[in-house]
């Protein structure tokens, strides 16, 4: 029986393996492991491990290590590396899954590789330029032996980088199996579950730090509070960032313009997946720097005013609305988003697929486990 254990250390980021974990859950011939790490075990950003737990997941590790804000992110890294490594090293699985770019799954892609554990990595090729992320990715890229991207450009982008074209997979993005498979709340339950009284003008807001720009988060914010201080129809919900060097920062603020605005915002520090699809479905305009906003609102038909850099580079469909970190160019991007005149491009394509990928990866990674995965490769260099 292989063992494939799935390494989570962000809400968001299981939110989108969960599909997988199901897929590898119910397989034969495959012992799924799950282990827990970095905001998940956090009290600040709401224990998220008993989620997993309450999906009827086994967590067959949790690792705790100091988060960016606590230390520093090359502490961090470090620290999170050798946590990583000692309960692998516990657990001897066959293959890794890692999905995406924050500093914990650098670690974990660090630790897997250097105890030669073959690692499967989803949504690499992708360019996010804005934040440490975009070099992260691709290095865990370099270290892992099976590829699966969310689209035919980043597909190319891997192989570019040196990987043979029988390992890298266009799967789509995981994230839509969500969007196809959730049942989403109606508004009433929605706005019981989260205490809130939701009306008809809601705006989803999600800002991340962006740590290669060079305007501070707090500087970004006070930008973007100024551009929604211009809509005071637009009831606000916040959705409070991940771990990152200055999400504290970003929390404190927010939490601050919250208190000022209590007739028409509330920020919560964790949805989980069915009340955040659930709030975008009744949203009119998702408005920050989230990958959410670039992958999950195009197809469930929602306008997304993406703010700054963090998301530079990576592909987006129709319905996107780029602009600066300023408060007029945000607040004319918003009232684009909301024009009747807007509407038609929340009807085209997402460039991300329609879903369906879990069960791709799924196939293909245990028909390669079975075979036998390595983390020994060669360079495969592109002919022009």
């Amino acid at each position: 029986m292989k063992k494939i254990c799935v390494i989570t250390g962000a809400r968001s980021e299981y939110g989108l393996l969960a599909p997988l974990m199901r897929e590898l859950k119910a397989a034969r011939g495959v012992k799924l492991q799950v282990m827990a790490t970095g905001m998940h075990l956090a009290p600040r950003f709401g224990l998220t491990w008993r989620e997993i737990a309450a999906d009827g997941f086994n967590i067959d590790a949790k690792v705790k290590f100091p988060l960016p804000d606590d230390c520093g992110t090359p502490a961090a890294i470090g620290k999170a590396l050798g946590a990583i490594a000692r309960a692998l090293g516990k657990l001897k699985p066959d293959a890794v899954v890692l999905l995406g770019d924050r500093f914990e799954t650098f670690a974990a892609a660090a630790a897997a590789y250097t105890l030669k554990i073959p690692i499967a990595h989803l949504h690499g090729g992708e360019i996010t330029a804005g934040v440490f992320d975009e070099a992260f990715r691709h290095a865990v890229t370099k270290m892992s032996s099976l590829h699966f991207t969310s689209t035919a450009e980043y597909r190319r982008r891997v192989i570019q980088l040196g990987e043979h074209p029988g390992t890298v997979f266009n799967v789509g993005a995981i994230g839509l199996d969500n969007v196809r498979q959730v049942k989403v709340m109606d508004r009433a339950e929605l706005g019981a579950s989260l205490g809130v009284t939701l009306g008809e003008n809601l705006a989803c807001v999600t800002f991340h730090p962006a740590m290669l720009e060079q305007a501070g988060p707090k500087a970004q914010l006070k930008e973007l509070f100024s551009a929604l201080d211009r809509f005071p129809r637009l009831q606000l919900v916040f959705t409070l960032p991940n771990a990152d060097r200055g999400a504290d920062e970003i929390i404190k603020a927010v939490r601050a313009y919250v208190r000022t605005n209590k007739a028409r915002a509330s920020a919560f520090s964790s949805l989980g997946v069915r009340r955040y699809l659930s709030l975008l479905k009744f949203s009119k305009v998702v408005i920050g720097n989230s990958s959410s906003g670039i992958i999950e609102a195009p197809s469930m038909k929602v306008p997304t005013v993406n703010i700054g850099s963090r998301q530079e580079g990576r592909a987006r469909g129709a319905s996107v609305i780029d602009c600066p970190a300023r408060a007029g160019a945000i607040a004319l991007a918003i009232k684009k988003a909301l024009s009747p005149a807007f509407a038609p491009n929340l009807q085209k394509p997402n460039p991300y697929g329609a879903g369906g990928t879990a069960s791709r990866v799924g196939r293909i990674l245990l028909d390669r486990a079975a075979a036998g995965l390595t983390v020994k490769k060669t360079f495969y260099d592109v002919r022009s």
